[in-house]
């Protein structure tokens, strides 16, 4: 009877901390608007601000020549849907003038003998110049204003001489809807940073309120308060995780075409991967302030080493090894293989054990460091 009674006696204390932390989050309006306003708003937001394409820019043009292609380049870029405003100018000390303030994002200067040149046979040259500040932008709007020219010099050429254009097809995204790529990615960062928020505020806050000691001097065992403190963030992770998921399909009209088994499985150990790190920062955290700048201080980087933005590929060798240690990189690769590809279940657990080892680690890590904060 007694091991009975113990274990009674251990779920109802489990019980009773459970419903304590999530009152604790769900009454107190920092914790509340910290874990649920930013998620839906920055959700909202960054499906339609956070974008590589260029949209809305302003080209100069600096014209030397009064014949019939360089008119034909001209009246393409302003039939441009990339281009808001072709700006015509008449001086290269002007067109550098626009590029210094940043006025526009690149100039094309198309000299004097450009139409004639193409018109006895040869190719005609035009010079860009890009503002390097923006290099990404500044890349990108180097590329359209090659696709223009080529279509120009689509129709120099003669149809017998011209070449068999390549055929393009997009797998997997016909119409490069770049939504379709954006929201899966923000439904993995978006969960990080809730389930890092509510785990990292747990332990500091106690402290920060002086309950803290209560714990100290209560029957309540170590895993007893990981558990504790780790289910109602991953409750709440995983739900406001389901809640981008239905948001990407239902709002964004984004095909879902994998296994959604398997993907809330993934999302569950990926939250369990990223409350032991919440927990760890809790741990040594000694207000909410210091806690909440210490998720992010861990959340930022995680980001940007992700792959969410650049490739992992593309980094050094050192960081693609220490990108493999962060739970949201495996988990970018599931949720967004899941959404466009219909990603196989031997290559959906090919990232899925990674995030069972981290989630392992962390959470081990983490009740080493609260054993040593309650003792």
């Amino acid at each position: 009877m007694m091991p009975q009674q113990s274990g009674s006696f251990a779920l109802t204390r489990l019980r009773a901390q459970f419903i304590k932390e999530v009152l604790s989050v769900l009454r107190d309006p920092r914790s509340r608007m910290v874990v649920f306003v930013p998620p839906i708003l920055q959700l909202l937001v960054f499906a339609f601000a956070a974008t590589l394409e260029v949209r809305n820019v302003d080209i100069a043009v600096y014209n030397q020549d009064a014949g019939r292609w360089s008119h034909e380049l001209v009246q393409r870029l302003d039939s441009s849907d990339f281009i808001t405003r072709v700006r015509h100018i008449d001086s290269r000390q002007q067109l550098h003038d626009l590029i210094d303030r940043g006025e526009v994002i690149a100039a094309l200067a198309i000299p004097v003998d450009f139409s004639r040149t193409i018109a006895v046979g040869d190719t005609g040259r035009a010079q860009v110049l890009v503002d390097g500040r923006r290099s990404n932008s500044g890349q990108i709007t180097v590329a359209y204003l090659s696709t223009i020219a080529a279509e120009v010099g689509a129709e120099v050429v003669p149809d017998e001489q011209a070449p068999t254009p390549v055929v393009v097809r997009h797998w997997f995204n016909p119409n490069l809807v770049y939504r379709w790529f954006i929201v899966p990615g923000l439904t993995g960062i978006l969960a990080l940073f809730s389930a890092l928020l509510i785990t990292s505020l747990s332990i500091a806050r106690e402290r920060e309120l002086g309950t803290f000691d209560q714990l100290l001097v209560s029957p309540t065992s170590t895993p007893e308060i990981i558990i504790s403190k780790s289910l109602p963030a991953l409750a709440i992770g995983s739900l406001l995780g389901l809640f981008m998921v239905s948001a990407g399909v239902f709002l964004f009209g984004i095909p879902f075409t994998g296994s959604f088994g398997l993907l809330l499985v993934s999302l569950v150990l990926f939250i369990l991967s990223v409350v032991g790190i919440g927990l760890m920062i809790s741990a040594v955290s000694m207000t909410q302030q210091q806690a909440i700048l210490g998720a992010f201080a861990i959340g930022v980087p995680a980001v940007l080493m992700s792959g969410f933005a650049t490739p992992v590929e593309n980094m050094p060798v050192f960081l693609q090894w220490l990108a493999q240690a962060i739970p949201l990189t495996h988990f970018l690769i599931i949720v967004e293989g899941s959404f466009l590809k219909a990603m196989p279940p031997a290559d959906i657990l090919a990232s899925l054990w990674p995030l069972a080892v981290i989630a392992l680690t962390t959470l081990t890590m983490a009740t080493v460091f609260v054993r040593g904060r309650l003792q």
